[in-house]
């Protein structure tokens, strides 16, 4: 046999061995193949005047995959140093804010803007954050932990850790129903976090029993009747108690006291809309009708999130509605319901406040389904 033919005869007996062997590797893939996959659907309530929440077809709510998303939210190991997690900045007992003016970061540095709360977050349909620059829960869990302030890790880094846990891949198999753990990923990681954060519903304040349920056993007091006919402007229409609208329900109203919207609430005053330094939405859109914009949050367990507004300048509910009766600034974009100042009253403050603190549901902020898990 000559040596070129003789060299062919090996190369091809080698390429036939290295075929084979690729072939026992992809057959020997689907470690997680043992473990059953058979995800269970999990039940969201539906809350009384509440709007059906839009779930993505592709991210199905189930016990699994909420469980996971639970995991990775307070997982410290998703940061740089494993010093923080999505709940260090997102606290149960804080309606998930931190009660910080502005959050630090891993490497002590501040963000720009105060943390939301993330109660009923899964209703928000117009963009997500202060400004509105993500649409969807998804990609909105995928921003943290690259952040160059927050946790200050990258993605490959986190995907390795969940691949080598001595749980995660199981659950991320329960969850999505991977076969082998080299699936593990950001995607999917993300994905649980998002129905982790839907899950998030309050709906069992005094409010929501005695508004929206009519449970009489949790009538309101006097004030808070009053602060409620101001809140939603109650008091002018015809065979109202006459007591004072107060505007609020134009940027806080439905049952989720948000309309989700963007609005200039009148916090500083500028000589023109381009001089504003933090330009909000206007960032976003590159609307300059947008600057100075910022979503209205909704007030539910409004009493546990101070500071408030998006730089958290003001520390009690009092400033806030001094603010509103007193100190709106002018601006071209101002909301038209807040052109004129209220002048309210100490005892129309007092009322306001007592409403305000009827939207408290401790039965969420301590359920147990939603604490550390760790």
């Amino acid at each position: 046999m000559k040596f070129s033919a003789l060299l062919l005869l090996l190369c091809s007996i080698l390429f036939l061995a290295v075929s084979c062997e690729d072939e026992e590797l992809i057959l020997a893939s689907g470690d997680l193949l043992d473990i059953a996959y058979n995800p269970t659907p999990y039940e969201m309530i539906q809350p009384t005047g509440f709007p059906m929440m839009a779930i993505p077809a592709d991210n199905p709510m189930t016990q699994e995959g909420f469980e996971l998303g639970r995991r990775l939210f307070y997982d410290v190991r998703l940061s740089k140093d494993n010093s923080m997690s999505c709940a260090t900045c997102h606290l149960p007992e804080l309606s998930f804010t931190d009660a910080t003016a502005f959050s630090t970061g891993i490497d002590g540095e501040m963000t720009r803007r105060s943390s939301m709360s993330l109660v009923n977050v899964g209703y928000t349909a117009t963009g997500l954050f202060w400004d509105g620059r993500v649409q969807t829960l998804e990609e909105q869990a995928l921003q943290p932990v690259t952040d160059p302030i927050e946790l200050i890790n990258t993605w490959d880094v986190v995907e390795e850790m969940m691949k080598t846990d001595a749980e995660y891949p199981a659950m991320f198999r329960r969850a999505f129903g991977i076969e082998d753990t080299s699936e593990v990923d950001s995607l999917l990681a993300a994905k649980a976090i998002a129905q982790f954060e839907r899950a998030l519903v309050s709906s069992n304040s005094k409010y929501d029993k005695w508004v929206l349920e009519r449970d009489f056993s949790y009538e309101y007091t006097d004030s808070e009747s009053r602060g409620q006919e101001m809140f939603f402007d109650l008091g002018s229409i015809p065979g109202g108690s006459g007591v004072k609208d107060a505007e609020c329900f134009h940027c806080h109203g439905s049952a989720l006291l948000t309309e989700g919207n963007f609005f200039n609430n009148g916090l500083d005053e500028y000589p023109t809309l381009e001089d504003y330094e933090d330009k909000g939405a206007g960032e976003v859109t590159g609307n300059i009708a947008d600057y100075g914009k910022f979503r209205s949050p909704t007030l539910r367990n409004i009493e546990l999130t101070a500071p408030y507004m998006h730089d958290g300048r003001f520390q009690t509910l009092e400033e806030v509605i001094e603010h509103y009766s007193s100190g709106v600034h002018f601006a071209t974009n101002l909301d038209p319901d807040l052109r004129a100042p209220l002048n309210l009253t100490e005892g129309e403050k007092e009322d306001l406040i007592n409403f305000l603190k009827t939207l408290t549901d401790t039965e969420f902020t301590e359920n147990p389904a939603f604490q550390n898990p760790f």
